[in-house]
C-alpha cells in the first residue's frame, strides 16, 4: 500500500525546479536591464562619467573601446556574461606584464601566465594554436616583454572579429546608448 506521508522531491524534480528558477531570474534580469538603466540614466551619465559621445566612439574600433576606462569595464562585464572573459583578462595581464622591469619578476609572472592561460587545460585557457603555445613554452625559459605577443595578437583578433561585434549589437550596449542619448536630449 502506498504511503500517505509526503516524500521529499526527487533529485530530478529539484534539478528541474532549480533550472526553471534560474531561467526566470535570467529573464527578469535581462528584461529589467533597460528599466534599471533608464532609472539611473542621469546617474550613470553624470556620476560614472559616461556620456553619449564617449560611448558612440566605442563603436569605431575595439581600440577605442579598450582605451576607455568605462568601455573596458562594460566590455569585460559583457564578456563575462558570455563566458569568454578569459580573453580580455589575458590581454590585460599581458599589458601589465610588458611593464615589468625586473627579470626575476618577469620570469615569475611569465610562468604564472603560462599556467593560467596558455598550457593545455589551463584554468583560464585561451584559444590559440599549438605552434604558438609551443613557442611561448620555449620563450618563458628566458622571458622578455615580447614572449606573449603572438598569443595576445591572436586573442585580440578573436575579440575584434567575434566578441566586439556581438557587444555592439548587445542589449547592454544598445540600452546604454539609448539611455545616454535620452539624457542628452533632456
Amino acid at each position: 500500500m502506498p504511503s500517505l506521508v509526503a516524500s521529499p522531491p526527487s533529485r530530478e524534480l529539484q534539478h528541474l525546479n532549480m533550472n526553471t528558477e534560474n531561467k526566470k531570474r535570467k529573464k527578469d534580469r535581462g528584461g529589467n536591464l533597460k528599466s534599471r538603466l533608464q532609472c539611473g540614466s542621469s546617474e550613470v551619465a553624470n556620476i560614472k562619467g559616461l556620456c553619449f559621445e564617449e560611448m558612440s566612439q566605442w563603436s569605431h574600433s575595439l581600440d577605442r573601446l579598450l582605451s576607455s576606462k568605462y568601455g573596458m569595464k562594460i566590455f569585460q562585464a559583457f564578456l563575462k556574461s558570455e563566458f569568454s572573459d578569459e580573453n580580455i583578462e589575458f590581454w590585460l595581464v599581458c599589458e601589465d606584464y610588458k611593464k615589468i622591469k625586473s627579470s626575476f619578476r618577469m620570469s615569475s609572472r611569465a610562468k604564472k601566465i603560462f599556467k593560467r592561460y596558455i598550457q593545455t587545460e589551463a584554468p583560464r585557457e585561451i584559444n590559440i594554436d599549438h605552434k604558438t603555445r609551443e613557442l611561448i613554452r620555449r620563450n618563458i625559459k628566458a622571458p622578455t616583454t615580447l614572449c606573449f605577443d603572438d598569443a595576445q595578437r591572436i586573442v585580440y583578433g578573436l575579440m575584434e572579429r567575434d566578441s566586439y561585434p556581438r557587444f555592439l549589437r548587445s542589449e547592454i550596449y544598445q540600452t546604454l546608448m539609448d539611455t545616454t542619448s535620452e539624457s542628452v536630449k533632456m
